[in-house]
């Protein structure tokens, strides 16, 4: 595991005057820790607005130009996208739907506040559960942008309509996630995803609202919602990243050669040049040498002996490249321990 953590997957290399730059990929954990003994989760759809704000949420509806099934049906649709992207993970061992009715929430558009520990401790007694997934809120925003007219110059330089208007319209799918820790007593994770997707249509119905457009907006703000539920389930996958490092080139005669063993990808050559090194009476000399040691057991994934060397480079030799580096490993090592923690148990 911890190889793969740190396993080096591209190394490109930079030269400068005294460095070369070598970009390394690495794997980073995933943004939501969730314990390893939950095996069984909740999916609860918060998002349906409460029938005590009728008059709210007619007026939301007018304003935001969704019609009343949108929030309904396009939650569902976000609830399934999470779903179907949890099971693919293989995370869980059981993904449970909760009921709607027990699930309502506020007015549309807005936010709920978070469920008490009784309800949600009710719940997962319940259905066996040992963490919930909720859907906060889901809500759509249409906005009409333009209205682009083909024009063609008529007779005496008016201009004549082609064809029908086209209208250009823009709607945001907007939602907010949470999950819900029982057993820690703690929320998780919670997070707002924002969509903006754009169409058109033809016809001075799609400024209605009553052609073909609208039906349109409606599958798509459904596609839309399903890819934000498989979005928000990837916030509990890890992920790579490319991150820099800096190492030295330039000393003596050594270094110029372990410098071409590293262009080669011979790291085992280069780092017996640079450990010898670390004996030189030269301060300087032996200040980078251990520099680069750090570097080379990073790339071997040996993080506590590349903290160790990079440490050593700036206590003993001041070697100012080496102090900024103490601190990214150290990052790194948390990082590292955190994925750990991720890890199927």
């Amino acid at each position: 595991m911890k190889k793969s953590i740190i396993g080096l997957l591209v190394i490109v290399i930079i030269s400068s005057c005294k460095t070369n730059y070598l970009y390394k990929q690495v794997l980073n954990p995933a943004p939501v820790t969730i314990a390893p003994f939950v095996k069984k989760v909740g999916v609860l759809n918060r998002s349906i607005p409460t029938a005590d704000s009728k008059t709210y949420n007619t007026i939301h509806e007018i304003i935001s130009g969704e019609g009343p099934e949108m929030i309904p049906q396009g939650s569902a649709e976000a609830i399934r996208g999470l779903k179907d992207a949890l099971m693919a993970n293989n995370r869980f061992e059981e993904i449970v739907l909760l009921p709607l009715p027990e699930a309502k929430g506020a007015a549309a558009g807005m936010v709920n506040s978070p469920l008490s520990w009784e309800q949600i401790d009710t719940l997962c007694r319940r259905y066996n559960l040992d963490a919930i997934f909720a859907l906060e809120m889901f809500d759509t925003q249409f906005k009409m942008n333009n209205i682009l007219n083909q024009v063609n110059p008529g007779n005496l330089g008016q201009g004549m309509l082609s064809g029908p208007p086209q209208i250009s319209m823009a709607t945001t799918v907007k939602t907010t996630w949470r999950i819900y820790d029982p057993a820690n007593r703690i929320i998780c994770d919670e997070f707002s995803l924002w969509h903006t997707l754009t169409f058109n249509g033809t016809g001075g119905g799609a400024i209605l609202g009553t052609t073909d457009a609208l039906a349109g907006r409606k599958e798509a703000v459904k596609r839309t919602a399903y890819k934000v539920g498989n979005i928000y389930a990837d916030r509990l996958r890890a992920y790579w990243i490319t991150i820099t490092r800096e190492y030295f080139i330039k000393g003596n005669g050594a270094f110029k050669i372990a410098k071409r063993k590293a262009r080669t990808g011979n790291w085992d050559g280069a780092a017996e040049l640079w450990k010898n090194e670390t004996n030189s009476p030269k301060r300087k000399i032996a200040g980078r040498a251990y520099y680069n040691m750090a570097i080379y057991n990073e790339i071997s994934g040996n993080l506590d002996a590349a903290l160790d060397w990079a440490s050593k480079s700036y206590e003993n030799y001041g070697n100012r490249l080496a102090l900024r580096y103490v601190n990214i490993l150290k990052n790194r090592k948390y990082k590292d321990n955190v994925l750990q923690s991720q890890a199927p148990q």
